[in-house]
């Protein structure tokens, strides 16, 4: 019985797992923290092989980076597989599948354009440019040295912007497998031999488990909110909040959804990488609409922040950016909705405050009345509303004179002689 347990829990170490884990997405921080959290675990329980699945359009060069250098760290062999057909591996994505220590792609599937740029749009200076790119290529040649990849094919893909197919990828070197899918992935993969770490692993994919890992509550919340679209509308959203509240003082729950929101919406925006004069054209598009309220100039400074508010949102986010751009019927529908909110919405509140208070005893302010006798001592009763009311006045009241009530405390009125 005990040789037996023995054999089991041998056996049970030596089908050292297969982690698999995917991401579909750009390259970002939130990503970085996928991968680490993904390695942790797979380190801990002592996997056989980590495997990627990846498809992205690129992403954030320092993010880049940091997913490599855990690719290097872990005594695990990495294996990034492009996937699915259609999906593809550009730009910082190309890198990180060249520094896998087995790289395969999907039929259907492209990698590339890997090409420096400005997640924002703005142009470098030319000796900035220069700079940049100098240190990419030197940082995929030190890729393809270490991996056995061909280098003149992965510094094309940073200085010409070259896209390959699955079997030109193969053929130049710069991937090793094309698999169909999953299974047949794990089918190839079975058996390879790696060198990591200076220690030969040799592969074992067929009849051990496949732990899939799962992406974490966190990490999903932080990919909605780094959508261009969601983080944009988050913006907006948080500045009706705010406005809502501070002419509305007391409300609480537009306040706090507003600022909230705004601050999850610049969270955003913050990740992808926006151009900040779009965002301070958005902020001076809010701040006229709200001037137009208060010192009304029949429509100028509506018009005014209406453009300043659609041109911002226009170039927040560069059309090239990796996270993709705000669709045009998106901004059109939130900058008509904004212009209306403070037009429409605002106005309406604003008179809403400054009407009249229509309950409690504020309601008797500014009503006329009847004295119902002479004031004696500046004391006396009046009829108002259908109600008699001990009254205060300064003035001297005979009964039958018209009164204006001033002030309510108590069941007292303070009145006036009306003019």
């Amino acid at each position: 019985m005990v040789v037996l347990l023995v054999l089991l829990t041998f056996l049970s170490f030596s089908l050292a797992k297969v982690y698999y884990a995917k991401w579909e997405d750009a390259v970002s921080p939130i990503m970085v923290e996928y991968i680490k959290r993904s390695l942790a675990k797979a380190e801990k329980e002592g996997a056989g092989v980590f495997i990627l699945e990846l498809n992205t359009p690129g992403g954030l060069e320092t993010s880049m980076r940091q997913v490599v250098q855990e690719f290097q760290r872990t005594p695990i062999p990495v294996v990034v597989y492009v996937y699915p057909p259609g999906g593809r591996a550009a730009s910082a994505g190309a890198i990180i599948t060249a520094s896998a220590d087995i790289a395969v792609m999907a039929p259907g599937t492209n990698i590339g354009a890997a090409h420096p740029v400005q997640a924002t749009g703005e142009k470098m200076e030319e000796a900035m440019k220069e700079k940049v790119v100098q240190d990419m290529l030197a940082f995929v040649r030190s890729i393809a040295k270490e991996k056995g990849r061909n280098p003149s094919v992965l510094e094309r893909m940073v200085k010409e912007s070259i896209s390959l197919t699955p079997d030109e990828a193969l053929k130049e070197g710069v991937i090793d497998l094309i698999a169909s899918n999953r299974q047949e992935l794990l089918e190839k993969l079975n058996g390879r031999k790696v060198k990591k770490h200076g220690k030969e692993i040799t592969i074992k994919t067929l009849g051990v488990p496949v732990v899939e890992v799962e992406e974490s509550l966190r990490e999903s919340f932080l990919k909605v909110i780094t959508n261009p679209t969601v983080a944009y509308m988050l913006l907006l959203i948080g500045f009706y909040g705010i406005f809502f509240e501070l002419y509305n003082p007391g409300a609480v729950v537009p306040g706090a959804v507003g600022v909230i929101s705004f601050l999850l919406g610049l969270y955003g925006l913050g990740i992808i990488g926006i151009n900040w004069l779009g965002l301070l054209l958005i902020l001076a598009g809010i701040l006229l609409l709200a001037l137009e309220l208060i010192t009304p100039t029949f429509g100028g400074l509506a018009i005014a922040g209406a453009i300043a508010l659609a041109i911002g949102s226009l170039v927040l986010i560069s059309p090239d950016s990796p996270y993709g751009d705000i669709p045009i019927s998106v901004i059109a529908t939130m900058v008509l909705t904004t212009v209306f909110f403070f037009l429409v919405a605002g106005r309406l509140g604003l008179k809403a405050q400054k009407r009249k208070k229509m309950t409690g005893y504020e309601e008797l302010i500014g009503e006329e009345g009847i004295a119902l006798m002479d004031f004696e001592k500046g004391k006396g009763k009046v009829f108002i509303k259908g109600e008699i009311w001990n009254a205060v006045s300064e003035d001297e009241i005979k009964k039958d004179d018209a009164v204006i009530v001033e002030q309510v405390k108590g069941l007292t009125l303070y009145v006036r002689k009306a003019k």
